[in-house]
């Protein structure tokens, strides 16, 4: 193979993430799907043992379709026990996969990074305060403004789901202190850079903070206090998106609704959500297992499952891998369209 080629074929990262949930359970479930591109080199950031041990379990409980770990790539870690706390050291190394795994995507300009599902709290334990992963891919890039986008490719039409959420992981009573409009206005600049990759003039709708909006200050006042003017401002000097909002959230999500599941309904791009639950509730019910976390406003594409660490059913063979699947798909997707727009 020349190196003309292998600089067209996009490297995946994939770590593991926390080895005693269904990550490396759904790795190997994913990595032997007709679904996931061909032309793609995958690396995978975790511990070899605990890979094997993982298939050899499956294996046990009669699985086949599974991809055996002596066939993969994989850039091999087994980090030492914490003070023999099996919960605390699980979490060390699934920071420590993530850190190497950040470092080797950096080093590749053609690269993206896949994230399995971790332990917030078997971090703490460890030593590692950061409330998700994406805030150490931020401060590992040196980026101040990401944002958190749920995405998923409907099966049905083909249609792309995009919710961005304003705020991410602090309670619902922080919310309303941590909404301005500098906050809006920056997240509105990621989102409109992330759907210039798929299109030219991109529709975006914004949910409002309160039930119905606001209803004018009766229900709320964030939306008419400062809100209203904050897409308006934003919108006057992006002229070419067409942006609607705020918008009452308990409607914000039906023509999502539609599109997802009829070919002929009105497409917009993406929505933007003022908080976690906000966002994920409808991404969720709407897109099932086909949804995706993303980190966008980092200088490569970062997906993860949408999921958590599914502790309960770990070790039993039963974890769906669909997610996993749609993180690798969305991962190469984004990357492709990122280098095309690149081109022009």
């Amino acid at each position: 193979m020349n190196l003309q080629n292998t600089i067209k074929i996009l490297k995946v990262v994939l770590s593991v993430g926390d080895d005693s949930g269904i990550g490396p359970e759904i790795i190997l479930k994913a990595l032997c799907s007709s679904q996931i591109p061909k032309n793609i080199d995958i690396v995978i950031v975790g511990s070899k043992k605990n890979l094997q041990n993982t298939y050899k379990n499956l294996r046990s409980l009669g699985l086949e379709n599974l991809a055996n770990p002596k066939n993969l790539k994989i850039h091999d870690l087994e980090i030492s026990s914490l003070d023999n706390d099996p919960k605390s050291s699980y979490g060390n190394s699934s920071f420590q996969y993530l850190t190497k795994a950040i470092e080797l995507v950096k080093q590749y300009p053609n690269s993206a990074l896949v994230t399995g599902p971790i332990c917030k709290k078997s971090w703490s334990l460890a030593g590692h305060y950061f409330s998700g992963q994406t805030e150490v891919l931020a401060k590992a890039c040196g980026v101040k403004n990401v944002g958190m986008l749920f995405t998923a490719k409907s099966p049905i039409t083909g249609w792309r789901f995009n919710t961005l959420l304003a705020t991410t992981h602090i309670s619902l009573s922080e919310v309303p202190k941590k909404l301005t409009t500098e906050l809006i206005h920056s997240k509105l600049d990621l989102f409109k850079d992330f759907c210039h990759t798929y299109s030219d003039k991109p529709t975006l709708k914004v949910a409002g903070l309160n039930p119905h909006a606001g209803e004018e200050g009766l229900l709320g006042h964030e939306e008419k206090d400062w809100l209203n003017d904050a897409l308006i401002t934003w919108n006057e000097k992006n002229k070419d998106i067409r942006l609607f909002g705020p918008l009452s959230p308990d409607s914000c999500w039906n023509s999502s609704v539609r599109a997802w599941n009829d070919k002929n309904a009105e497409k917009h791009d993406g929505i933007l959500a003022m908080y976690h639950d906000q966002g994920l509730i409808p991404m969720k019910v709407i897109a099932l297992n086909y949804s995706v976390n993303t980190t966008i406003g980092l200088p490569f594409i970062r997906t993860s499952p949408d999921h958590g660490t599914g502790f309960d059913i770990a070790g039993k063979g039963i974890a769906q891998s669909q997610s996993m699947i749609e993180a690798i798909k969305a991962a190469v997707e984004m990357t492709n369209n990122l280098r095309l727009l690149n081109t022009h």
